[in-house]
């Protein structure tokens, strides 16, 4: 997410914190080169005039050029101009005085709209909330199938009456969601390759019957400021709540995320991260603006190891590291934790300075892969007590894993030297051995 984006703003910000002492002319050429970024990254041409004016007022105030670390203050101003531009704090979505709370999706064909309701009812479903998926989207031949299937996956009901109209489906599926018990009501509309008056009049007589508490305008963040007219074209006719960006996983250059709010007067309020049900986050304005710059988002870390880590088996870990029993088993555990969070390359991304990393560096999934199957290959002795592992077992090990008998050894005296490193934890040496730890980053 914006890797590019950020790698650019990182070789800027870099010669800023190179200048023991900044000048107007040092301030003016690397806000030049900000808005070079920024306008190759597809971003509003107002919104980045708007942007780099506020930076250049506040980073010419004489106490930022007359302080200690200049570079760096220019740097948090621009962070600080940045949160305000992506809008200040996160937005969360309505909840109605009296159930069920109505969601209206609406927006363009292939913005990932049905895939979003269903992510958006898990989302919910993890916050305590009892959702109710409506199909009405009736243009689409597949998109009801596609609900229903994602529905049955997540345990969530979906409402279909393949033989009425949208509308009628709409408010048919709130009458349901009231007998039913069903607190939050997530109705997903049709979309168009492009704008027409019929997709307009449709979405728009949905949202007259269902008078929805909240309208979600799903965009694909790809089109960049495609994304931004599409936008702008949606607001003047439904007046939505806020903007769900999806596909910024891809090749997204991040114009349409640092754009859309300030076109539109909107928050951002959900993002999509991936194409599995749990790429999904809450949008927080700070939180995005710290991964742009490279800062890191350790706060949506931590969250996404508590969703996805199982706190017994954490206990029953700690227990063992205390005891320095952590075996290879133990290992290929937390490996297959590790993975429930997503792609590695987004999870090492919310790590603050692997912006850093020189450019071209990835992160190896197929490490991962290899090292699981290496593990799969041993016996539960062998994964119990490495130590036995001789020639030959390496090489069957390797046969098996489809590997090399260099790559189980590798392994085995990184293991190796991770228990030594559990081993000095349990004694107390944290601090002494947190530096050893390494990210399996590949050149």
């Amino acid at each position: 997410m914006f890797e590019i984006l950020s790698q650019k703003l990182e070789a800027v910000f870099k010669k800023l914190r190179g200048h023991g002492k900044i000048s107007e002319e040092n301030v003016s050429e690397s806000l030049r080169e900000v808005r070079r970024v920024l306008l190759d990254a597809d971003v509003n041409l107002k919104v980045v005039k708007e942007f780099i004016e506020n930076v250049r007022r506040r980073a010419l105030g004489e106490q930022v050029l007359a302080s200690i670390t200049p570079g760096q203050q220019i740097v948090k101003i621009i962070h600080d101009e940045m949160v305000r531009l992506l809008g200040e704090s996160r937005a969360d979505i309505a909840d109605a005085p009296n159930p069920p709370t109505v969601i209206l999706i609406a927006g363009l064909q292939g913005s990932g709209k049905t895939t979003f309701a269903a992510k958006l009812a898990r989302f919910l479903l993890g916050r305590g909330r009892n959702p109710l998926l409506v199909a009405a989207d009736v243009h689409r031949p597949a998109a009801v199938d596609q609900l229903v299937a994602l529905g049955k996956q997540l345990g969530v009901p979906v409402y279909e009456n393949r033989s009425a109209s949208a509308v009628a489906i709409a408010g048919e599926g709130v009458d349901f969601a009231r007998k039913n018990v069903r607190d939050t009501v997530i109705v997903d509309t049709a979309g168009r390759t492009h704008l027409d008056e019929r997709m307009m009049q449709e979405v728009e007589a949905v949202r007259d019957a269902v008078r929805p508490h909240e309208i979600l305008f799903v965009v694909d963040a790809m089109t960049g400021q495609d994304a931004v007219n599409t936008a702008r074209a949606f607001h003047d006719r439904l007046n939505f709540d806020g903007v769900a960006l999806t596909k910024l996983d891809g090749d997204a250059r991040g114009g349409a995320a640092l754009s859309i709010r300030a076109v539109v007067q909107k928050p951002i309020k959900f993002i999509g991260v991936g194409e599995k049900l749990d790429a999904f986050e809450a949008f927080h304005p700070d939180r995005i603006a710290s991964r742009i710059l490279g800062m890191g988002d350790i706060v949506t870390l931590v969250e996404k190891a508590q969703e996805h880590f199982d706190e017994e088996k954490a206990v029953r870990l700690e227990e063992k590291l205390r005891k320095a029993r952590f075996t290879l088993a133990d290992f290929l555990e937390q490996l297959r934790e590790v993975k429930k969070m997503g792609p590695l390359d987004q999870v090492v991304g919310m790590i603050p300075g692997m912006s850093r990393v020189p450019a071209g560096t990835q992160v190896d999934e197929h490490a991962l892969v290899r090292t699981e199957a290496i593990i799969q290959s041993m016996t539960p002795e062998e994964r119990s007590r490495p130590s036995i592992i001789n020639g030959t077992r390496r090489k069957r090990i390797a046969l098996g894993s489809g590997t090399t008998v260099q790559e189980v050894n590798r392994l085995l005296k990184q293991f190796e030297e991770m228990q030594k490193m559990m081993k000095k934890m349990s004694r107390g040496s944290l601090r002494k051995s947190a530096r050893g730890m390494r990210f399996p980053l590949n050149q």
